[in-house]
């Protein structure tokens, strides 16, 4: 499994989890780890609750991507952060056990026991963030996240940047595996969006177990 995380919400991690899901050869399933703010659903366009199989939705645009919104339990807002954190884990060993293909995880923000959750579980970590400085010091922070729990950041993404500024690989402290420029939504229809996330994928190898 593949954890796709930033620092901060609105940084571009949905948008590239269902980009690289969408680019990768083989079949694909993405899980919403975010159950505060789920976005995942809404940009790929499917229903927020799960179907009866609990197999997940079918990407409408590409049938080779499966979705696992995130949970709608109206307990939810009221579990205790430990139960919640228990129940994130069990969710995600379980897509990973029942999974056809690759995995990617779109992470929450935040440096907190829902983001951690993930990072644990994932065999690596790419990291999304756009080429400022505010963002990329909360990139940093989740890049030491990962690595205190042991998970191998395998790279990074630069989402609205065309260039890769110096510094920014030492700063992440991995490579970066290729930009994605700023475009007007939808920004997923864009053919040069499209265009970098499939050189992205290439980058990350797809035959490997993500």
């Amino acid at each position: 499994m593949l954890a796709v995380a930033g620092g901060k919400g609105g940084c571009g991690k949905t948008t590239t989890t269902l980009g690289l899901a969408t680019a990768l050869d083989g079949p694909t399933t993405v899980v919403d780890a975010d159950t505060d703010m789920p976005n995942l659903h809404s940009l790929a366009g499917v229903p927020r609750e799960p179907p009866q199989n609990h197999v997940g939705h079918v990407h409408p645009r590409d049938d080779t991507v499966t979705v696992y919104p995130a949970p709608t339990n109206s307990a939810g807002a009221h579990e205790e952060r430990g139960d919640r954190t228990d129940d994130g884990k069990s969710r995600l060993r379980r897509v990973r056990d029942t999974a056809d293909g690759q995995v990617l995880i779109d992470c929450p923000a935040g440096a907190g026991p829902d983001a951690a959750t993930p990072l644990r579980e994932a065999d690596e970590v790419l990291l999304v963030t756009p080429p400022c400085t505010p963002a990329l010091r909360d990139t940093v922070k989740t890049a030491a996240m990962a690595d205190a729990l042991g998970t191998n950041v395998l790279g990074a993404v630069l989402v609205r940047a065309r260039v890769v500024p110096s510094g920014v690989e030492s700063l992440l402290g991995c490579p970066v595996l290729g930009t994605v420029p700023p475009v007007d939504p939808p920004v997923l229809d864009a053919e040069s969006v499209r265009r970098a996330y499939r050189k992205v994928a290439t980058g990350l190898h797809a035959d490997k177990d993500l």
